[in-house]
């Protein structure tokens, strides 16, 4: 089979599963890793077998690597697929694709100008679970889609990341943290967003690091930490999104219900590749659960960049693209901008959900 090799930035929590998964899709061949502290690429190097540590300049001018992954921090994503992009390598990375509008557009308008593909996490609509739910209202079960709730309530990260300070900097917040998941999978569900109405607030402006390495640190607050709103698609459908990191006490409240014509559909947790996907039609006393279709359904990140190979070598759209990428950034910028406002923001960009998946020839 033919392989695209692949070389990885960033080294940090993330970066282990997608080493581990790199691994298990014959058609990517991961031969470099690369991070600003050379002992922390070495460290991965050596726990996953990968070939080369290098620099990331060192890592950007290889000639046999032709797909970079980029898994640095937020604040950095557009900076270094910008340098990728400049050494002519394709492009992935990890969610947001960056921090603003306008160095999203500079990365899209980049690539496009040098024949280059760019794509970005998530890529956990690609797993079975939101695939299943992708088939059932394809197949009409629900009937027409008329209106979602979906909800990340979360307390946030400080009691058990390691380094959870830049989830409450710019560019971070649950919006931008988790959005990526619920909004993705939604446009998959229900096609591109039209227009958002949002609102934000956060609970507190210091937080203290409960984890381990940096216990009893006080943090500054510098982004919401709350944001809801509502989103009316372009196909009608009105969705409501809460996604919070001031969740105190728990919550009950489902990931997504999709509610359509003829009956109700529940989708699984789009952090993840797998779940119970359930429905119940009109008339229906009880719930059905859906057998998954075939694909995956653990962690499977790094499915992205592998249907991105897999299309460089197929001459086809790869799936978690930057358009699709780009079209969740805006819609997150959305609920703040509109909030901000006090007015509704409409949407600038638009995006063709992705091809649902077929039988995946490219795993090993």
């Amino acid at each position: 089979m033919q392989t695209i090799k692949a070389g990885i930035i960033g080294c940090g929590n993330i970066s282990n599963i997608y080493m581990e998964n790199c691994k298990k899709f014959a058609v990517l061949d991961l031969i470099a890793c690369a991070d600003l502290d050379l002992d922390k690429a070495k460290a991965q190097a050596d726990k996953h077998d990968i070939p080369l540590v290098c620099t990331t300049e060192e890592l950007l001018a290889h000639p046999e690597i032709n797909l970079v992954i980029n898994l640095t921090i937020p604040a950095v994503h557009a900076e270094v697929s910008l340098q990728a992009l400049e050494a002519g390598k394709h492009v992935y990375v990890e969610k947001p694709l960056t921090l603003t509008l306008e160095q999203g557009r500079k990365v899209l308008d980049t690539a496009a100008q040098k024949g280059l593909l760019v794509g970005s996490a998530p890529d956990t609509f690609l797993g079975a679970g939101i695939q299943t739910a992708l088939k059932l209202i394809s197949e009409g079960t629900i009937g027409r889609p008329v209106s979602a709730t979906a909800f990340m309530m979360s307390r946030g990260h400080e009691h058990w990341h390691p380094d959870p300070e830049f989830y409450y900097a710019e560019g971070g917040g649950p919006m931008f943290d988790m959005g990526p998941y619920y909004l993705t999978a939604l446009v998959q569900l229900l096609g591109p967003v039209r227009t958002v109405a949002g609102i934000t607030s956060k609970a507190l402006t210091e937080r203290t690091i409960t984890s381990q390495k940096k216990h009893g640190k006080s943090i500054p607050v510098d982004i919401p930490t709350h944001v809801a709103g509502t989103m009316h698609f372009d196909g009608g459908a009105v969705a409501t999104l809460i996604t919070s990191f001031d969740i105190f006490g728990g919550s009950t409240l489902p990931h997504i219900e999709i509610h359509g014509t003829e009956g109700s559909l529940l989708v699984p947790d789009p952090n993840g590749f797998g779940g119970k996907v359930m429905y119940r039609k009109l008339g229906q006393e009880q719930w059905t659960e859906e057998p998954l279709v075939q694909g995956y359904d653990g962690n499977s990140r790094g499915i992205g960049p592998a249907d991105m190979a897999d299309a460089l070598l197929h001459q086809r759209k790869h799936r978690a693209n930057g358009e699709l990428a780009y079209h969740v950034l805006e819609a997150m910028w959305a609920f703040h901008l509109s909030s901000d406002s006090g007015s509704y923001y409409n949407m600038k960009s638009t995006c063709e959900p992705a091809v649902p998946m077929a039988e995946l020839s490219f795993t090993s």
